[in-house]
């Protein structure tokens, strides 16, 4: 088991903040966990998305809607209110089979299941966890050569129709969506947003 991670009570006011905050915390390379939401809506492509391809340009540009980049992998996601963000970064030396990427992204989603205490929550496809089949947590890593970023979106009271509005169908989807649209397939935690931040706090802080 690794050290206790700190608690980092930080939280930019914008979006475009945030996510560039994950990437000095990275840098830093210290074992802190934070969270943290968005209070309107944005879209957040992947380090490799591609705008024309992944979301719908034109809706984004006629609401006003922000499109915004982060440094991990994974496909173009809808943040704003509902939806809790984190971020997690622990040392490589802290656990050393986390050096291989398939590993701590399973090592880590499991602790992250049993954190949450949601006994049908249940980890599916690569990078996410399910609760009664429905998508509540899509997550994605970026690391260097000494620590890793690992962070995620923990649904709680989003707004399940509001993703088809401004996203494409992604290119390669986990087999356990079976061909459903955005807003069959998003679900929400039972739980609020201060219960998921007590959850996790005593679960990676102690």
């Amino acid at each position: 088991m690794p050290p206790t991670f700190n608690w980092l009570e930080a939280s930019p006011a914008g979006p475009d903040e945030n996510l560039r905050l994950d990437e000095e915390l990275l840098q830093e390379g210290n074992g802190v966990l934070r969270v943290w939401e968005s209070a309107g809506e944005c879209v957040v492509l992947g380090q490799s998305g591609r705008a024309e391809r992944d979301i719908r340009l034109n809706e984004c540009r006629s609401a006003g809607v922000p499109v915004l980049r982060r440094c991990s992998g994974g496909g173009a996601v809808l943040l704003g209110p509902g939806c809790l963000n984190y971020a997690l970064v622990m040392p490589v030396s802290w656990h050393r089979e986390c050096r291989d990427v398939r590993y701590s992204m399973a090592w880590i989603m499991s602790r992250m299941r049993r954190a949450l205490a949601v006994p049908e929550v249940r980890c599916e496809g690569q990078s996410d966890l399910a609760l009664n089949g429905r998508k509540v947590s899509g997550n994605a890593q970026r690391r260097t050569q000494s620590a890793i970023l690992h962070h995620g979106t923990l649904l709680y009271a989003f707004d399940g129709t509001r993703p088809e509005i401004y996203l494409r169908r992604p290119v390669r989807e986990p087999s356990y969506r079976g061909g459903r649209t955005h807003r069959e397939f998003l679900g929400n935690l039972p739980l609020s947003s201060r219960e998921i931040q007590h959850r996790l706090r005593e679960a990676w802080c102690g």
